[in-house]
């Protein structure tokens, strides 16, 4: 019997040990000539993190079985990560095996390199999060676990690495970290939580660390930090587990804090601010909350404006767009997308459309997409919300299509589990967009 136990034992180790080997990652190393009219878009929500798209000369309306793919990605790992992309490449995360992985593709969808960030998150809805930052010719990433890393961009060479929650003395969330971070001059921005930093400024260089600003006894939440200047003053706004936080973007003093709970601490929503306001939002019926932004001096405080609970976006994302927000709610509406004027709050219209989900914006449209594969095009107007096209992602991938949609250089970006596919929105297709230079 002891042969035989041992073996099993011995079985069981080897198949432990197996699970934990790295995964077959791709690497090319090829040289390749970046177009002049590169499509960028390199942070989560685009260059000024509003979700807008630069691109014009956009197909109004969309074939029945939707626009003309241009290729699939396959082998990028799940997760629920979005794409950026600079410099002729475009870039995402995922888990394969038991790693985190950031995977660089070339504009066609091939894989030019893959590098591991740490251990893979595999619990609840298991997968990557937080969406690769591009600046200059390094790429950073925080994976859900919190490993900050900054990576060669063209070559995907690891140049520094360190673990937010383990050395600022932050707790992980129930769903993982989730934020994509944010480079303001030569910081990184990111925010562990608890007690030891809220938010903590990185040398985007070395990874050493600039300032940080003090803990407020809660979790990070699943925001993304977000910069922002008013009246002389820098600061980052970012969502807590529990509260909205104004940091001065120099120094790291934590400016304000305002309440704003919601069931199972889940505050996703970048803020959205313009002329003084910001706008916060969150699901399970917390609703959205309107703050004005008054500065003394090197001092700010908020103060409500208004609240709704007609808009209670989970984790889909709002857009502003002509003095106008638009996003899918939670538990209202039945999920529906909505449209509250942002200066008073009041709804404009809540309609169904293709169900509750996620989307972006460009030339005066709405891409939406819903969290079971359904893209739509919609234009953006106060007056209702009408489906004009639609058309159903392939089921190659797994789980629900959270990943925001992006649209940049003439292609619609979807990214559902493991597959990444490309579609060509333009109405020529060969007519350049979104510039390095755009507004």
């Amino acid at each position: 019997m002891f042969p035989r136990r041992l073996s099993v034992i011995c079985g069981i180790l080897l198949l432990a040990a197996c699970s934990k080997e790295p995964p077959k990652l791709i690497t090319d190393d090829a040289p390749f000539d970046v177009p002049e009219d590169a499509p960028f878009w390199p942070r989560f929500h685009g260059p000024r993190a509003d979700n807008i798209s630069a691109d014009t000369g956009l197909m109004r309306s969309w074939p029945e079985s939707g626009p003309p793919a241009a290729w699939t990605a396959n082998g990028i790992g799940e997760g629920y990560a979005g794409v950026t992309t600079a410099d002729g490449l475009i870039y995402t995360a995922g888990n394969l095996g038991d790693y985190t992985v950031v995977t660089a593709l070339y504009l066609d969808g091939r894989i030019r390199w893959q590098k591991e960030n740490g251990p893979a998150w595999s619990h609840s809805h298991e997968g990557t999060r937080g969406t690769p930052t591009i600046d200059g010719d390094r790429l950073y990433h925080e994976s859900p676990l919190g490993q900050v890393a900054c990576f060669e961009a063209r070559s995907g060479e690891m140049l520094w690495s360190r673990n937010i929650l383990d050395e600022f003395g932050g707790e992980n969330l129930q769903w993982a970290l989730a934020e994509s971070v944010l480079i303001d001059g030569d910081h990184v921005i990111c925010c562990p939580g608890g007690d030891g930093a809220s938010m903590v400024a990185l040398d985007k260089q070395t990874g050493e660390t600039v300032w940080k600003a003090e803990g407020i006894g809660q979790p990070a939440g699943y925001a993304s930090p977000t910069m922002v200047e008013h009246q002389g003053l820098r600061m980052i706004l970012t969502m807590t587990a529990k509260a909205l936080i104004g940091v001065n973007a120099d120094t790291g003093e934590l400016l304000f804090r305002h309440p704003h709970t919601t069931e199972y601490d889940v505050n996703v929503l970048m803020p959205i601010f313009h002329d003084g306001h910001v706008l916060i939002s969150s699901g399970y019926g917390s609703g959205s909350q309107m703050l004005k932004i008054d500065v003394a001096g090197r001092q700010a405080t908020v103060t409500g404006v208004w609240q709704s609970g007609e808009l209670d976006n989970q984790h889909g994302g709002v857009v502003l767009v002509d003095g106008y927000l638009y996003g899918a709610a939670h538990n209202r509406h039945g999920g529906g997308w909505i449209c509250l004027d942002f200066f008073s709050g009041q709804m404009q219209y809540a309609e169904q459309g293709v169900g509750k989900g996620s989307l972006t914006y460009a030339e005066g449209m709405l891409y939406v997409l819903s969290e079971k594969g359904t893209a739509g095009l919609v234009e953006a107007t106060p007056d209702g919300h009408q489906v004009i096209s639609q058309f159903k992602i392939p089921t190659a991938g797994d789980g629900p299509s959270w990943a925001h949609p992006v649209v940049c250089g003439g292609r619609l970006y979807i990214r559902h589990g493991d597959v990444l596919y490309a579609y060509d929105v333009m109405t020529h297709p060969t007519t350049p967009t979104a510039r390095r230079d755009s507004p």
